[in-house]
């Protein structure tokens, strides 16, 4: 068992860490609905601006400053915002001293899911075969549409999750809010074909992926 696995002691692709409140894991303070993706390597969710319990502002913004500080203490390296609403305003990279890495530089990059889909796998599979970089975190703003879309390709790319199981994972974790509005993301998701360079070998995809079942073993 990992570093990560015994930290947040995430079992499956479905549970969360951190709830929809931002609640749960006081290390990680500063996020909403934290998953799993890929062991160790990937994790998505949202940020806390609604809920936040002294800086509340808009939902439709970056993570806050507490958010980027704290997964900077977690021994992330690079957070990727999904959307381009208040970006401007955030901190390019986060500086601080983490328990698991030391001193530790977060960076915090602004892809948007739909156009930069290469770029961001580009970001897991970097993290993938350089374990020393740290986890990749993949944000929108409640942890629902864009951060399950960013999931559910890397799922598919690194795991070889078929499209129609991949669709069912993003519907099961957007809490509720799946309709019709967001077909262009089942669509995207179902048509995606991996990247033949960024492939991973197998002993590597037995150490980070989920089972068939969605279970981290």
């Amino acid at each position: 068992m990992g570093f990560y696995d015994s930290r947040y002691g995430l079992r499956n692709l479905d549970e969360k860490r951190v709830n929809d409140r931002g609640n749960g894991f006081d290390g990680l303070y500063g996020v909403r609905n934290f998953r799993q993706v890929l062991r160790g390597v990937f994790y998505r969710g949202g940020a806390n601006n609604l809920y936040h319990r002294e800086k509340r502002r808009d939902n439709r913004n970056p993570l806050p400053d507490d958010g980027l500080y704290n997964l900077c203490s977690e021994g992330f390296k690079n957070a990727i915002y999904l959307y381009a609403t208040g970006f401007k305003k955030a901190p390019p990279v986060v500086n601080c001293e983490s328990s698991v890495q030391g001193r530790n530089r977060l960076v915090y990059e602004q892809l948007s899911f739909a156009s930069k889909t290469r770029a961001i796998l580009e970001r897991v599979h970097a993290a993938i075969v350089n374990p020393e970089q740290g986890p990749v975190y993949a944000h929108c703003w409640n942890g629902w549409h864009a951060s399950g879309f960013a999931a559910a390709v890397s799922l598919r790319q690194f795991c070889g999750m078929d499209g129609d199981s991949a669709v069912a994972y993003w519907i099961r974790n957007t809490d509720g809010n799946d309709g019709r509005s967001y077909d262009g993301h089942k669509r995207r998701i179902r048509e995606f074909i991996p990247y033949s360079d960024l492939q991973i070998d197998p002993a590597t995809r037995s150490r980070i992926c989920p089972s068939s079942t969605g279970e981290f073993e």
